[in-house]
């Protein structure tokens, strides 16, 4: 269990192989409760290449002072990024200058 923030990924290897790979990391809010969204890349493991980038939307609690995680969303497909993006931006339209 990760003790702070840094720790927190979504790397994962097995057998020295790397089977998801972190991207990109951006922490959205610190505290007691901790939502962190990563970028990453699965193997394929037919073809030992990596797949489309993917988001995983994770929250943490931090108990003991250890981080655990309590929930995950998974955005796995760029259509579904941008219907995301597009309700997002329609619930909250930039502000006029």
């Amino acid at each position: 269990m990760a003790e702070t923030i840094d720790e927190l990924t979504v790397h994962y290897e097995e057998d020295g192989r790397i089977l998801r790979k972190e991207v990109a990391k951006e922490v959205l809010s610190k505290g007691s409760w901790t939502t962190i969204m990563f970028l990453y890349q699965d193997i394929d493991r037919k073809t030992g290449d990596y797949g489309p980038q993917k988001v995983s939307i994770r929250r943490y609690q931090k108990r003991e002072g250890k981080y655990l995680q309590r929930s995950k969303f998974e955005i796995s497909s760029v259509a579904q990024a941008q219907a995301i993006r597009q309700k997002l931006g329609h619930w909250f339209p930039e502000p006029a200058d």
